[in-house]
């Protein structure tokens, strides 16, 4: 997954980047490993990346198919 595309995806469930990272528990500086994702300055965790694909498939009704059943 690209930044833009988790970007796109973490504004589509309508999350702000501390917003996201509170969800997922990710501690005080969270955001801050949001932002560096989505600025291209780290490349986007694979797990947060099925993580947040997770979260939109099941938003549709398509968590089955983001899960691979």
């Amino acid at each position: 997954m690209t930044s833009e595309e988790f970007k796109r995806a973490r504004m589509a469930l309508g999350f702000t980047q501390g917003g996201l990272a509170a969800e997922w528990g990710m501690g005080q500086n969270g955001g801050r490993s949001i932002r560096r994702w989505e600025c291209g300055q780290r490349p986007v965790s694979p797990i947060a990346a099925y993580a947040i694909q997770i979260m939109r498939a099941s938003r549709t009704g398509q968590a089955d198919d983001a899960i691979g059943f």
